[in-house]
């Protein structure tokens, strides 16, 4: 679809979402487990809860369909039921398909967690566009589909039909994506990526510089492109995306960058020529600039990762 960067940018950081656990309890319960994911999701199934983490002042209510996102937390502590007594202490269960398949939807509280793997360059990306804790509520009229994708993730990881890993991580990657279309939906978003995607008025201008990152672009060009004047352009982009116009080529020029060196067959010297880049020499230099390692040095390092 025409001028869909969100998708381009999904593509780009190579998203991928995996259920790693979930239980079912009925009356009082508290759950406690460190945080080893940059991005990690709670997704309240049915029932309610409350959400503590490091850096929130109070807890955060889940409702049945809510959906919490951590970024860059270190801790969790969610806490349920309903009755008398201390709470008792619940895990997930990495095989919880069967624990999960009798559920009693009007009695229990059911909670999945998970986890969003990026490359690299994703998790700087999505790590500066969203806030430490993302809350989506099911409540709100943008989130019906959110609630939809979250009830057929929980069917498929509890059915244990033929296929069912395959349609779970699909359907997480879908859960992530209705988390991020709520979040823009309900939140003031602050400059970044994620609100410049969700800007119409800069839109034309965003597509061009993503179709064609290795042009030289100038600002008039961009700004008769949103059919806005020259300053009119540059001030609301800076403010929308937090930096000016050609910072943000740059930098997508570098997120482009990134991800083709992770191929082993592409030569860093047609790389720096198709982004645009006077010289093989000048690339290296503004690569090194922005990652702190030259573009053979970083493909040597991702080697390493992958193995």
């Amino acid at each position: 679809m025409a001028g869909d960067q969100l998708s381009e940018v999904f593509d780009l950081i190579e998203v991928r979402g995996h259920v790693t656990g979930g239980f079912a309890v009925r009356g009082p319960w508290v759950a406690r487990a460190k945080v080893d994911a940059p991005v990690k999701f709670l997704a309240m199934v049915c029932g309610r809860a409350r959400l503590s983490t490091d850096g929130l002042d109070e807890p955060v209510p889940l409702e049945a369909g809510d959906v919490a996102v951590l970024n860059g937390r270190s801790w969790l502590e969610v806490e349920g039921g309903t009755g008398e007594g201390q709470p008792r202490e619940v895990e997930p269960e990495e095989g919880f398909d069967a624990a999960l398949a009798a559920v009693d939807r009007a009695l229990d509280d059911v909670l999945l967690g998970g986890r969003v793997e990026l490359n690299a360059a994703g998790e700087a990306l999505l790590g500066q566009a969203l806030p430490p804790v993302g809350h989506v509520r099911a409540s709100a009229a943008e989130a019906v589909d959110l609630r939809g994708t979250l009830d057929r993730l929980f069917q498929e990881a509890t059915a244990g039909r033929m296929g069912s890993a395959f349609a779970v991580r699909q359907y997480t990657q879908l859960l992530l994506l209705d988390v991020l279309r709520a979040y823009v939906d309900q939140t003031d978003l602050p400059p970044g990526w994620l609100r410049l995607l969700s800007d119409e008025r800069l839109r034309p201008a965003l597509g061009l510089l993503h179709a064609e990152p290795g042009r030289p672009w100038r600002l008039q060009e961009l700004a008769r492109a949103a059919a806005m004047s020259r300053t009119s352009f540059a001030q609301r982009f800076r403010t929308v995306a937090g930096v000016p116009p050609l910072t943000y080529l740059h930098r997508w020029r570098m997120l482009l960058a990134q991800r083709a060196l992770q191929a082993d067959d592409t030569r860093v010297g047609a790389l720096a020529d198709e982004l645009g880049y006077s010289s093989e020499s000048a690339f290296s230099t503004a690569f090194k600039r922005e990652m702190g390692v030259s573009p053979l040095h970083y493909r040597r390092r991702m080697r390493e990762r992958r193995a």
